[in-house]
């Protein structure tokens, strides 16, 4: 206990990491690739070199501390503030330091009736910012340790407007919040929202939003401007970070384009792990290794696949380039791994899971229709309720959509069932690719790729597997998209030329399934969504609150990857525009997706039910039965969901004892009023948000943001290389239609289907591009944090409870990821591994570092 008016030294320790340790964003700006990588490798070999921030530079009076009082108050009502307080020498030994961290002692006077400790002022006095990691009071009288978690970069203390300051781990609602320090918590969310005008600087840490008006380039071309999402009931769309960039000088509603993009500080990676790199290589691939293969394509021996074989020669001999044609690319790590050593310059790549066991296993209509249910796209497929199928077009504009699919096309694979008995026994479901695509055929069939509007039909057979028995293929009438579509009917053959049409059929349907996958389900789905969350919960929630401690695991790198993406592969004539089907309308027609996107859909049970794929059972798990009882997405996804809800509802009812504390909570009540209003702005008047008055509504809230970061995100994003990886099995383009009886395109499929099977789907050029960058897209980092972990250890609260809570989470997440190796050996559960022989382990939640086809991290952050 302190003695009253008795003055002594408080001892701490300060954790702290260089600026050359850590500034990745730096080595991903416009210099040569060659000139970075050297840099890398360098730091990843530990040469530092001499520049200013070495440690000793942060001794003497380079940086200072005061203390301020939790519980005593100055006569503005403020806590008090202690003397100012210099790092001291450099602790050479501290066994819980991680890489590139460095640790430094710190006294301070503190006098007794000053009272406890809980918040400091730091300024730095260096010409060069730092990242601190935290600062840990020992011994503090009847407190005893006192941790200050802090991760946050600091800038020259002459940069900032107001003095940078940090909180204590204890966690507070704004009601509870000790008086002294009520005044600083909210001046600090103050800073963080900014003034909502001018250009950003690198060093802020302000989070605001705008529309997503950055992807296009007029004033370079104007063949690269793109509409502007979001702020258009036409083409709604989530809000991005405001950077403030200028407009465009040809396009104002545009914001100019430039190579590096501000990122509120903190978000831009602060922890020296792999996948800083693995970013840094993204941004390499695309902007200098892709850019080198387009020049080495035409010179290479073959511009064209001319066999299956040839495709698999990516996996084993590599794709032969010209000498020297790399010779600008040095070799970083995923580099060395591609290219090899040996003088032949080939490029050369992983072989996929898909072909590990089987190289034909793709092609069954079997394996085809598994990856419905446990491949890349596992939560599209719907129950089949009415035939035919209807659609949702308005017909003055598009005609009359509705399936031309007959019943008896259908029933011929039914084994003797009828239609409407299999749809009564939940026997026929659809993967329905039409209505999002229709209204863009006419123009993207205008370009040199030609696609189709899809929908397949899949039977549920006795023992528990899918046959797909119907897909048709629409195009728009010639005479105009009033007419509606010309449809074409396929149903499944083996042999001949009809069943190398059967095979083209089932790519047509593919390539609408990954551009769906890559701009829907991965792209606006995860990524697009959270961001508005991520900036509302920093502008409103302080870092003190409950509910910000619960979420920020969950945003770790989400803002910067994202922002990446818009400037490298969502942008125009980036890499998906590039290498996807739907090319330059790729975000636009997302954001006609956008427009039935629900929050509380996203929730995994509320998806189920919406898709017809489950009813709901009190007596079953997880409140949901299955009509596909062999799963593998749903089945591993239901036992991720309840672990998360679970958790959730344990720390919630922690911190709120009642739904009044809900609704009392004035930083939440702001938090959500801003997401739903402005975050998500577009859809502000939607009947279907939660009103945020109760714990129920706050726990689901919660857990699904939650599940939408980690499991879904995981789900649709680590498989792209294991499936995605060999383009025969998920083909991104279609370059010409569906041969015709009597046609010289249809003789040559019958000659030599390979060949016409490669001239449809997606061209030598565009694979080397998808491969190079999903293979990247793919990978976990080194230390990467996964569902049941957190970076902090055990300090990111100082309330015992919750972190017993989250310790019980983790063990349950444990269990449920050897429940499903148990499922992966049961070979009755045929979906669960199919033709490939390629397990379903996308939801295990752990994994090691690398290209593993399993891993749930916490948060989207590649």
């Amino acid at each position: 206990m302190f003695n009253r008016g008795h003055r002594q030294k408080l001892k701490g320790t300060v954790v702290l990491m260089r600026k050359n340790v850590l500034d990745i964003n730096k080595l991903t700006s416009a210099q040569s690739v060659r000139g970075i990588v050297g840099g890398t490798i360098g730091l990843i070999g530990g040469a530092i070199g001499t520049s200013i921030d070495t440690l000793t530079a942060f001794s003497g009076r380079s940086v200072a501390l005061k203390l301020i009082s939790a519980t005593t108050a100055d006569s503005s009502g403020k806590g008090k503030v202690g003397k100012q307080t210099f790092l001291e020498g450099v602790i050479t030994s501290r066994p819980t330091l991680r890489a590139g961290q460095s640790a430094f002692d710190i006294h301070f006077e503190w006098d007794s009736d000053m009272g406890v400790p809980g918040a400091f002022y730091i300024e730095n006095f260096m010409q060069v910012e730092f990242y601190l990691v935290s600062l840990t009071l020992e011994d503090v009288p009847n407190q005893g340790t006192i941790h200050f978690p802090c991760n946050s970069w600091v800038y020259n203390s002459k940069l900032y407007k107001s003095d940078r300051i940090f909180f204590a781990n204890k966690t507070y609602l704004p009601s509870d919040m000790p008086d002294p320090l009520k005044r600083y918590r909210e001046e600090e969310l103050i800073t963080l929202r900014g003034d909502g005008t001018g250009k950003r600087k690198e060093r802020e840490r302000i989070y605001d939003y705008d529309v997503y008006n950055d992807l296009g380039n007029p004033d370079s071309d104007p063949r690269l401007a793109r509409a502007v999402l979001g702020g258009n009931p036409d083409l709604p769309y989530p809000r991005r970070g405001r950077t403030g960039r200028k407009p465009s000088k040809k396009d104002p509603k545009s914001e100019s384009r430039s190579d590096n993009i501000y990122l509120p500080r903190d978000e831009a990676f602060g922890h020296l792990k792999s996948s800083d790199f693995l970013v840094y290589i993204l941004k390499s691939a695309s902007q200098n290794v892709i850019p080198q293969l387009k020049i080495a394509h035409p010179l290479c021996n073959q511009s064209e696949f001319n066999s299956f074989e040839d495709v698999r020669a990516l996996y084993t001999g590599g794709v032969k380039l010209p000498t020297n044609i790399l010779s600008d690319l040095s070799p970083i790590p995923l580099f060395k791994e591609l290219f090899r050593t040996d003088g032949e310059q080939a490029l050369k790549f992983v072989e996929p899971l898909i072909i590990k066991v089987d190289k034909s296993a793709w092609m069954s209509d079997e394996e085809f229709a598994r990856e419905m249910i446990a491949g890349l796209n596992p939560h599209v497929i719907k129950i089949l309720k009415e035939f035919p199928p209807q659609s949702k077009l308005d017909k003055q504009k598009y005609g009359d959509n509705t399936s031309t699919i007959t019943k008896q096309q259908v029933e011929a694979s039914l084994g003797g069932m009828l239609v409407d008995e299999a749809i009564r026994n939940n026997k026929l479901f659809i993967l329905d690719h039409h209505d999002p695509l229709f209204p863009y055929l006419s123009k993207i069939n205008q370009t040199n790729t030609k696609a189709y509007a899809t929908r397949t039909i899949l039977f549920l057979q006795n023992d528990g597997t899918l046959k797909p028995v119907a897909i048709e293929l629409s195009k728009p009438n010639p005479q105009g998209d009033s007419y509606g579509p010309i449809s074409t009917v396929y149903t499944p053959k083996k042999e001949g030329v009809e069943g190398s049409i059967w095979q083209l059929a089932k790519a047509y349907v593919v390539v609408n399934d990954s551009c769906y996958h890559q701009l829907v389900s991965h792209w606006l789905n995860t990524h697009a969504v959270v961001e508005p969350f991520i900036i509302a919960t920093n502008r409103q929630l302080s870092v003190v609150h409950p509910i910000h401690k619960l979420l920020l695991p969950h945003y770790r790198d989400t803002m910067n990857i994202n922002a990446l993406a818009r400037n490298v592969l969502v942008n125009a004539e980036g890499i998906i525009e590039s290498t996807f089907l739907w090319g330059a309308y790729s975000l636009e027609m997302s954001a006609v997706v956008y427009k039935d996107w629900k929050l509380t859909e996203q929730a995994l049970p509320n998806d189920l039910l919406k898709r017809g794929v489950a009813v709901e059972d009190s007596s079953s798990p997880h409140g949901v039965r299955l009509l596909i009882e062999d799963y593998p997405y749903a089945n591993d996804g239901l036992e991720i969901w309840s672990a998360i809800k679970s958790w959730v509802e344990e720390y919630v009812s922690f911190y709120y004892k009642s739904d009044a504390a809900i609704a009392q909570d004035s930083e939440l009540q702001a938090f959500w009023k801003e997401l739903v209003e402005v975050g998500h702005g577009d859809k502000k008047n939607e009947p279907w948000w939660p009103k945020m008055q109760t714990r129920a509504e706050l726990v689901q809230t919660c857990s699904t943001l939650i599940w939408i970061a980690s499991a879904l995100h995981a789900a649709v994003n680590f498989g792209q290389y294991p499936y995605g990886g060999y383009i025969l099995n998920r083909p991104t383009l279609s370059r010409q239609f569906m041969p015709e009886k009597g046609s010289k395109e249809y003789d040559d499929l019958a000659k030599n289907p390979e060949k016409v099977f490669l001239k449809t789907i997606t061209g030598k050029k565009e694979t080397l591009t998808d491969l190079t960058i999903i293979e990247v897209l793919s990978r976990h980092a080194s230390d990467e944090v996964y569902l049941g972990q957190r970076g902090d250890g055990d300090n990111w609260t100082a309330d015992t409870a919750p972190v017993e809570a989250f310790k019980r989470f983790g063990r349950k997440l444990v269990e449920i990821e050897q429940k499903l190796i148990q499922r992966n050996n049961d070979e009755r559960l045929r979906n669960r591994y199919g033709p490939a022989q390629m397990p379903y382990t996308l939801l295990y939640p752990s994994s090691e570092e690398g290209l593993t086809f399993r891993g749930i991290p916490n948060s989207i952050s590649i």
